[in-house]
């Protein structure tokens, strides 16, 4: 009896244990699909500035561990003259440097502009995994590459100023007199996303 529960429990439990192990590697995106969609003629500036900083596309955490270990990746401080991060649920806290020094300027230049205040960044970089998961949640999220894909782009909230969720007018015509400076001097594209109340910001390698 016990010879036989031995025999019946291991194949059982060794099935059970690779079945699990399968499930938990397999990606939440099809790849093939997500190359498949063909970005705008307006977005299309921002992938092609995204992919000039020899970045591959980043598809999951281990492949941004790999860029913050090279060093080519930078942390962003939560909190920085000018600019606040909100909790980031489905992106990462690290750009390229050029990014990274780019925000800080803008949020330096809007304090200045503003005497004082902050903009709310939204969202930072993101892999096709937590493009993936954010998909659940908000259907429009983008289906195929996205920009926010090789750590050169962020959002910034357009009603969330001073940490407080409330549409501002007079801030947000603030912060686009600071986009548009940028994206002047050719230094970033943007787009102002009404859907999700923010500026997709791509940061260009001049």
């Amino acid at each position: 009896m016990r010879t036989f529960f031995c025999v019946a429990f291991v194949p059982f439990m060794y099935s059970f244990y690779y079945a699990q192990a399968a499930k938990k590697v397999l990606p939440c995106y099809d790849l093939t699909s997500v190359l498949k969609v063909e970005p705008t003629a307006l977005y299309k500036s921002h992938l092609d500035a995204s992919k000039s900083f020899g970045v591959k596309l980043l598809t999951d955490s281990k492949t941004v561990q790999k860029y913050i270990s090279k060093g080519k990746f930078h942390k962003i401080k939560k909190t920085g003259k000018g600019y606040r991060v909100q909790k980031l649920d489905y992106s990462r806290a690290y750009m390229v440097s050029k990014a990274k020094t780019t925000l800080e300027k803008m949020g330096a230049r809007f304090s200045k502009e503003t005497k004082g205040h902050t903009f709310t960044v939204s969202s930072i970089t993101r892999t096709l995994e937590d493009q993936c998961r954010l998909r659940k949640v908000n259907s429009n999220a983008s289906l195929g590459i996205s920009s926010h894909n090789y750590g050169n782009s962020f959002d910034i909230s357009y009603i969330r100023f001073n940490d407080v969720l409330k549409y501002n007018p007079k801030m947000e015509t603030a912060l686009e007199k600071v986009l548009k400076f940028y994206a002047a001097a050719g230094k970033i594209y943007y787009i102002k996303e009404r859907q999700q109340s923010c500026y997709h910001i791509t940061v260009r390698n001049y």
